[in-house]
């Protein structure tokens, strides 16, 4: 391949391309998005698009879409050999066409519907060892000018750029896949969770975790429902020495009062009606291990007492029993509830409540850590798939602010379920908003940002803003700066500094 001269500017371009898909697999389509918005810049196009092969349904998808139309191009596909990028993805060859009108390979209905006149095209195909793996499709070049095959094989180039980051995406996604099913499998053969997290605020959480963990302080875990307070007492038994002992789970609120002391503390033959045998109860079979009191702000005032001294002493009784039974085991609880509030109204014991608050840990909801969401999400979607037998790949972009714009009152667990229907009920091999089902009845809802100090919630604010005004201009920081009034290089300032990324297909 031979050029009229080099560009330095185009070369520089292909040197930080280069770079960024060696150095980085984690968000392959940032990678993407970077190679794209390269190659129209250096192409001088108006637009452009991705579009990669589905190999099972042999259709093109509109996998990057820049431009003022970018979002709405993101509705259609193509059909093998259908339009100028179908043509070339069938038969593995570039066009340039500086007259669609006359070509009668050009699909003019789609540039019509979203109100997008197209005069030239510049389209290569994305091959990897020969194959054609998708396409990148420039759309009319700055001031009217003509295409030129200078401006093909430099993006010939940028296509096999963005082939080989498909590549090592697609094997560091299976890679990934592979180690999460296999540590999932082996979380859930052991009765264990796997904990899922990306924030700042996780983080922090777990290094307390790790700090308190070989301690046997009493721990009280605090947090809306659906947070994942059992998944941290998981977590706190699992980092700690008594691993290899039993984790034994309780909830004080699934159970009537007459039943939960048996089941704490267990019962001799004849305690009461249908004591038909000895039993052990919770904290004898946790011996040496970890016993797990969840909803402890439910426990009845009666057992409170029991409770008292049994975090004390480590001793009780069995119902209808004299003898008293020592135990060595570590006690972590948690709930839901104001339990200050509970103790001011006489409701919970005081004494209790200090003892059980030796090592507090509070979970943020799943609201005031929007990082976690698109992780969770992502692992959700891997494992509804897997069980489904479904072949869906991700997110759109709607989908994605969708989820990051939901309060979820319901925290985690109704992330999964939401994310469990959508797997369900979709007929594409991506979720779009509309799968989710979600009531957006307050999509910006200042509860996202209370308890968190002020340069953490400008911070947040700032992150949901910027997304919001990227999703708009189909990520292009140009057209995003100009929306904002911002320079270019600071909005990429901005991007970074926050974290801002765009994963619209965040299961890859």
């Amino acid at each position: 391949m031979r050029f009229e001269q080099v560009d330095p500017d185009r070369l520089e371009k292909l040197i930080e391309i280069n770079t960024l898909i060696n150095s980085d697999y984690s968000d392959p389509r940032a990678v993407l998005q970077r190679i794209v918005e390269s190659a129209t810049d250096l192409t001088q196009g108006e637009a452009s698009s991705l579009l990669l092969v589905n190999p099972e349904t042999q259709k093109l998808y509109f996998e990057i879409a820049l431009g003022d139309k970018g979002p709405q191009m993101q509705n259609f596909s193509l059909d093998m050999g259908e339009g100028i990028a179908g043509w070339v993805a069938l038969h593995n060859r570039s066009l340039i066409v500086n007259d669609v009108k006359d070509d009668p390979r050009h699909r003019a209905d789609i540039p019509q519907q979203i109100g997008f006149p197209t005069d030239r095209i510049l389209a290569v195909p994305m091959r990897f060892n020969e194959r054609c793996v998708g396409v990148i499709e420039i759309i009319n070049k700055k001031n009217g000018r003509e295409f030129t095959n200078d401006d093909l094989q430099w993006l010939e180039i940028f296509a096999n750029q963005a082939a080989l980051a498909i590549q090592h995406a697609d094997n560091f996604k299976r890679a990934r896949e592979q180690i999460s099913v296999l540590q999932d499998q082996v979380q859930g053969e052991r009765g264990y969770h796997t904990l899922i997290w990306a924030s700042k605020a996780m983080e922090e959480q777990l290094g307390l975790v790790e700090r308190i963990a070989n301690t046997d302080s009493t721990v009280l875990i605090l947090g809306e429902s659906g947070v994942g307070k059992e998944l941290i007492a998981e977590q706190i038994h699992l980092r700690s020495a008594r691993n290899a002992k039993p984790f034994v789970r309780v909830n004080c609120a699934a159970l009537p009062e007459t039943l939960l002391e048996s089941e704490l503390f267990g019962h001799v033959k004849g305690a009461f009606t249908d004591a038909v045998s000895t039993r052990r109860g919770r904290f004898e079979l946790a011996d040496g291990g970890t016993i797990f009191l969840d909803e402890v702000g439910d426990l009845p005032l009666p057992l409170q007492a029991k409770m008292l001294r049994v975090i004390q002493e480590r001793t009780f009784e069995r119902l209808g029993s004299s003898d008293s039974i020592t135990v060595d085991v570590r006690i972590v609880t948690a709930t839901n509830k104001d339990i200050e509030s509970l103790v001011e109204q006489g409701e919970f014991r005081s004494d209790l409540y200090y003892r059980l608050n030796v090592l507090p840990l509070r979970i943020p909801p799943l609201r005031q850590r929007p990082e976690d969401i698109t992780e969770l999400a992502s692992f959700f979607l891997t494992r509804f798939s897997r069980e489904t037998n479904k072949n869906i790949r991700g997110f759109t972009d709607e989908a994605v602010e969708t989820l990051l714009s939901y309060s979820w009152p319901g925290n985690v667990r109704e992330l999964e379920n939401a994310i469990e229907r959508a797997v369900v009920i979709s007929r594409s091999d991506r979720i779009d908003a509309n799968d989710l089902l979600l009531k957006m009845d307050d999509p910006v809802s200042p509860e996202r940002y209370t308890g968190q100090p002020l340069k953490t919630s400008m911070n947040m604010f700032k992150a949901q803003f910027i997304r919001a005004a990227l999703g708009r201009h189909g990520w292009s920081h140009t057209k995003t700066a100009r929306e904002l009034g911002v320079q270019r290089s600071y909005l990429s300032k901005l991007v970074k500094d926050l974290g801002i990324q765009k994963k619209g297909d965040s299961a890859e």
